[in-house]
């Protein structure tokens, strides 16, 4: 089963339920083609001719490696180009049918150069800031619908997903969440369920058999469904800083930062528009 976070679908993990392969041992079923048997920085190939099997990663010592201000600097790029996208959609696309086309046309766009990144076997930064831009667009225009119903609503939005993503961070840290084999192998079981479960809503909503949003609506139901999507947003973070923490560690090539910024940006989105569907319901019912 592969997720639908772009990092995580190209890195593998242990299946014991310890540490996701931090000096685990070569698993027989990587070979048949099973992305989770193994982190495939545990016999750590960029390491320096000579230096022993199970000699735990260290720094680095050459250049090209991946690094954290690699990273940080990427997702910051990455990150900035959706900010600016959604200003200027924001600014410059008005909210008529042809705004709302473009946004979605947008959407689709962005859609299809993230599922072809996510096959692709190297970053492509090309890809990745193109993706980047197209979300932009269409989180400027459903940013600007939502704000000129629920006043400040994008705002509080922001803030939540920030306060989402630390909290997350926070609790990754200091240990509170293990990143073991079971663990992505249970989520992603939910992940996909909850995905399925709100295509096929969208069907009921389209065809009309299900009114006023079906599992989406703007009521409890619509609520509880938003938290659990902030849930499965969060998790996805833990996924990526997981393989942030593995690549540095294993010294993976500096491009592998690109794939991180990607991750990041991918969940940050997700829950970005999941905190804003949160903020108008929570709105609406006071």
């Amino acid at each position: 089963m592969r997720s639908s976070n772009p990092v995580f679908s190209r890195r593998g993990f242990s299946r014991d339920n310890g540490y996701a392969g931090f000096n685990t041992a070569p698993q027989a079923g990587y070979a048949q083609g099973n992305p989770y048997a193994q982190n495939p920085y545990a016999q750590n190939p960029y390491a320096q001719p000579g230096v022993p099997y199970g000699t735990p990663p260290q720094a680095p010592a050459t250049t090209g490696r991946m690094t954290m201000d690699d990273v940080v600097v990427r997702s910051a790029l990455t990150l900035g180009v959706v900010a600016v996208g959604a200003v200027l959609a924001w600014t410059l696309l008005p909210v008529t049918a042809a705004g709302l086309g473009l946004a979605f046309g947008s959407a689709l766009v962005a859609a299809v150069l993230a599922l072809v990144q996510s096959f692709k076997r190297t970053p492509s930064p090309a890809l990745i800031l193109g993706y980047a831009a197209f979300e932009g667009v269409f989180l400027g225009v459903i940013s600007e619908i939502y704000n000129s119903r629920w006043q400040g609503a994008p705002f509080q939005a922001v803030l939540g997903t920030m306060a989402v993503a630390g909290a997350t961070l926070l609790v990754y840290k200091a240990g509170w969440i293990r990143v073991t084999a079971r663990y992505a192998r249970i989520g992603l079981a939910i992940g996909t369920a909850f995905v399925v479960v709100m295509a096929v809503n969208l069907l009921l909503v389209a065809t009309g058999v299900a009114e006023h949003g079906g599992l989406r609506s703007m009521g409890p139901l619509g609520a509880l469904v938003g938290i659990v999507a902030i849930l499965l947003g969060a998790f996805y973070l833990t996924l990526d800083f997981k393989q942030i923490e593995d690549g540095i560690a294993y010294g993976a090539p500096r491009n592998e930062s690109w794939l991180a910024a990607f991750g990041l940006t991918m969940a940050l989105v997700w829950i970005y528009v999941e905190m804003l569907r949160l903020v108008a319901i929570f709105t609406n019912n006071d």
